[in-house]
């Protein structure tokens, strides 16, 4: 198994409410053999119970990274991106916008809301785990993520 770089498991939290789509990023980190924990949430409202630990996620970690899809029922990704960017307690979690949007106000909206990156989910499943596994490769491997905050 491989570690990020600090040798400590990275908490993943993927925000997608496609069942497809979960299972492929599923694979795709399992075939890597990286050492994370993959927290799935299908809604956005349900993310921001988990980043603001309420409710079912009262004992949530606090994620190293965020994975989000913007079409998200209940609260949109975009809305999600906007809050997390917000908060002083939250700002510092990278956030990757990982949607099938290649809509250019939605590319420009992301990096403008401070998004940490923006990729278009292709349509062939394995495209999708390459994909994954390109982000997981640099993410998990060459990037040295910022620690997590005080209050976790």
């Amino acid at each position: 198994m491989i570690e990020h770089r600090s040798g400590e498991p990275v908490d993943i939290l993927l925000v997608e409410d496609n069942p497809g789509d979960v299972r492929l990023t599923k694979e795709a980190f399992k075939e890597a053999h990286i050492n994370n924990n993959l927290h799935v949430v299908r809604d956005g409202e349900a993310a921001l119970d988990f980043l603001y630990r309420r409710g079912e996620h009262a004992d949530a970690p606090c994620p190293n990274l965020v994975l989000l899809d913007l079409n998200l029922p209940k609260v949109d990704g975009m809305e999600v991106l906007e809050r997390v960017k917000s908060d002083s307690d939250l700002r510092r979690i990278p956030v990757v916008i990982l949607t099938s949007s290649e809509a250019e106000e939605d590319v420009v909206e992301s990096y403008e809301n401070h998004s940490n990156a923006y990729l278009t989910k292709p349509i062939d499943p394995d495209d999708f785990v390459e994909l994954v596994q390109s982000f997981e490769d640099f993410w998990l491997t060459l990037v040295e993520l910022p620690p997590k905050p005080d209050n976790t």
